[in-house]
């Protein structure tokens, strides 16, 4: 594993970030049971990975349970553990959404508690609350940070727009500044490019993208998937929209000439942008999660990642709300 510094924090991180979403107690669906998911948690740790990443939301609330009490046989002080706050957790009721001040109190709270751990080293909120002034919230985080319930905040995807406001308040009132930014972000979506990673380069914000894989869509060929694969994906026309395609085919074609998965080629992508700092990887398995830190290894040149990019063509925003 390689290693890397999350932005201004001086924290330092392996460039996987092992996400979280899955995890739950008994696996239903497209989750990982409770076994399971400690088996990938003791597995990424033996690899070298230190950061991990879940929420709230997750499952209501089983996956912070479950990678808490898997990361209780390890060093805390070891471990980078980031979660969020903006959707309702274990329960559902009016102010269990939102950033207000009593949403984010009472979820952090109960975040702290399911982790069972005393200080979360990246606390991030969700989504943007256009219900709550963001001065309120960030002056709520600034509180957490100055009670040591918090060691950094972060956010997530939002319109780059809303970041700069949040920056600036932040300076404006002396306050704790987001120092991280999880936004969608893989190849055949790159929109972020536009605004978001410019700006988040400028102000020397920590970048780690969720989906990196497209959701599953650049781990296999297009015309590899079947019905199960895709699911109910709303997302999947999407992907092969706007050069998706024809990109998902290169990704293919350049694996095979590596003798590599597609998703490391993938992985390796992200590795590659200076602005990237480590993306945020789910797994279902150790396979996967084995394939995943191969790919801090794999080399690729300037003239592959303009034959992976070239196809691409602007496309609608994903992941805003």
């Amino acid at each position: 594993m390689d290693y890397t510094v999350l932005g201004d924090t001086g924290t330092t991180v392996s460039e996987i970030c092992l996400g979280c979403m899955s995890f739950s107690e008994d696996g239903e669906g497209w989750n990982v049971d409770r076994e399971t998911s400690t088996e990938i948690v003791d597995r990424a740790i033996e690899l070298g990975v230190n950061f991990f990443d879940t929420a709230n939301v997750y499952n209501a609330g089983e996956s912070e349970s479950v990678l808490g009490d898997a990361l209780s046989e390890y060093d805390r002080d070891e471990q980078v553990v980031a979660t969020k706050v903006r959707w309702s957790g274990a329960k559902e009721h009016r102010n269990a959404v939102g950033l207000s001040r009593k949403t984010i109190e009472q979820e952090l709270q109960h975040s702290l508690e399911r982790l069972g751990m005393d200080t979360i080293d990246l606390y991030q909120t969700h989504r943007w609350d256009y219900d709550t002034p963001v001065e309120t919230t960030l002056r709520t985080l600034d509180d957490a940070v100055r009670r040591g319930q918090v060691r950094h905040l972060g956010t997530s995807s939002m319109w780059a727009y809303q970041f700069a406001e949040a920056l600036h308040t932040s300076d404006r009132l002396g306050l704790e500044r987001f120092e991280t930014m999880q936004n969608h972000y893989n190849l055949v979506y790159r929109e972020e490019e536009r605004e978001m990673l410019p700006l988040c380069d400028q102000e020397e914000v920590a970048v780690i993208p969720w989906s990196p894989l497209a959701g599953g869509y650049l781990t296999r060929a297009d015309d590899d998937a079947d019905a199960t694969t895709r699911g109910e994906d709303a997302d999947w026309e999407d992907h092969r929209s706007g050069g998706g395609r024809e990109i998902n085919e290169r990704v293919a074609e350049l694996a095979e000439e590596k003798g590599v998965e597609m998703a490391q080629i993938a992985l390796s992508w992200h590795l590659h942008k200076d602005w990237v700092t480590a993306p945020i990887v789910g797994v279902s398995s150790i396979e996967h999660l084995e394939s995943a830190v191969e790919a801090v290894d794999i080399y690729l040149s300037e003239s592959d990642i303009e034959y992976l990019e070239e196809p691409y063509e602007p496309k609608s925003i994903i992941g805003h709300e």
